[in-house]
């Protein structure tokens, strides 16, 4: 989270529906945007790649154009293999669709970084983290 803030994450705008004009009927039920943004993506979606991914160290970050890309990173479990994470997204709609990540592996071999690959499983379930953390954050947003 206060990485986040470091990058100068943009806040999370909410937009208000108006109050009902008729006060003996219930207010319908508040829903928050799913185009919530104040910065050139889905803010949403940002805000849930930024906390998937703050493990490791930022190599770029660019909210109007929606790129993340970590620095390498490597698990202190496994000294001999590291990790490279590019997010990007690609609409203001937070939508599965709007989401792509890619990730780079290299393992050590005699004494340098060689390419090796990635499960695609390990793509999928980043993806799935982001999205998910990202409708918990559009939903909590009503709840708070």
């Amino acid at each position: 989270m206060v990485r986040a803030a470091a990058l100068g994450l943009a806040a999370v705008c909410l937009i208000a529906l108006p109050a009902c004009a008729n006060r003996n009927k219930q207010a319908p039920r508040q829903v928050a945007a799913s185009q919530v943004t104040q910065i050139g993506v889905n803010s949403y979606l940002w805000r849930a790649a930024l906390d998937t991914l703050s493990f490791a160290p930022m190599g770029q970050v660019d909210s109007n154009g929606g790129v993340i890309v970590t620095d390498w990173y490597t698990n202190p479990e496994s000294p001999n293999e590291r990790a490279k994470v590019t997010v990007t997204i690609l609409d203001r709609d937070l939508r599965a669709d709007a989401l792509r990540v890619a990730a780079s592996r290299q393992v050590l071999q005699n004494g340098q970084w060689i390419e090796a690959p990635v499960a695609a499983a390990t793509v999928q379930k980043l993806e799935e983290i982001i999205l998910t953390k990202a409708r918990d954050l559009r939903r909590s947003a009503v709840a708070g």
